[in-house]
């Protein structure tokens, strides 16, 4: 008898340790709201109804988030991770640092429209970061860029910092990778007759400084460099975005000094 309840005991407190891991995983693996301007809403994914997300407000795996009409929000996952919400904005996360069948830890965003602002660490050799849109999807490499998704799900995508890999067809494995870098124009050459054209299917690498946009059909209308002093730039939208990530940049490195 005395042996059952050990064993009991044993396993009881087994049970609690794993609770507690899980716990932990848990929290590592939530974001938070840590700023909310105007009307910022959550829903998660086991209801029907959206939820008011004030800051401090928890995001999970399944949820969905929206900015309203003049309302801003900044999102901080697992304090590794900001994604800010422009006015009249709507993201899933589909999926929050979830481990796959392939053994790595991935993380999903789709922008079902409006505009987000995204500062993503250093991806490891193990991780997957991607940000979709209607028509396209990046692969993160540890950046910062702003993706914006039209009304007609017409796409930009620019990056300020480091590297990212956008796509019109992610299913594809086998594309080879293209750089918005200039290439050489071919000369005039013999224009075949009408005939039934296919979607090229691509996939891009935009560095620092780069841009593209695709159009509702998943064709590149633009590609190319953009300046800090193009009027685009100078909107409140991408200053308030800069002043907070280098007020979280000082905060990072006080953290690290002590």
């Amino acid at each position: 008898m005395r042996f059952f309840y050990k064993g009991l005991l044993i396993a009881s407190v087994f049970s609690v340790a794993i609770g507690i891991a899980a716990g932990v995983l848990d929290e590592e693996k939530r974001g938070v709201v840590t700023y909310a301007d105007g009307q910022v809403k959550r829903k998660p994914v086991e209801v029907e109804n959206w939820e008011n997300a004030p800051v401090n407000t928890n995001i999970l795996s399944g949820d969905k988030v929206r900015t309203y009409q003049k309302s801003r929000a900044e999102l901080d996952l697992a304090q590794l991770d900001i994604i800010r919400l422009a006015p009249r904005t709507s993201i899933d996360i589909v999926r929050l640092y979830q481990e796959t069948k392939e053994q790595k830890v991935k993380t999903e965003i789709k922008l079902e429209q409006g505009e987000l602002w995204a500062s993503v660490h250093e991806v490891e050799v193990d991780t997957e970061f991607d940000i979709t849109a209607p028509i396209t999807a990046a692969a993160i490499t540890g950046t910062v860029l702003r993706l914006k998704v039209e009304e007609d799900s017409t796409t930009q995508l620019k990056v300020y910092k480091g590297e990212v890999r956008i796509t019109n067809a992610p299913e594809r494995e086998d594309l080879k990778p293209r750089s918005l870098v200039p290439h050489e124009v071919p000369g005039p050459h013999p224009i075949p007759g009408p005939h039934e054209v296919s979607l090229e299917e691509w996939i891009y690498i935009v560095q620092s400084m780069q841009q593209i946009t695709v159009d509702s059909k998943g064709k590149v209308v633009s590609m190319g460099k953009f300046s800090k002093e193009d009027k685009d730039e100078k909107d409140s939208w991408v200053r308030w975005n800069q002043r907070r990530d280098e007020k979280r940049a000082k905060e990072l490195q006080n953290e690290m000094d002590f």
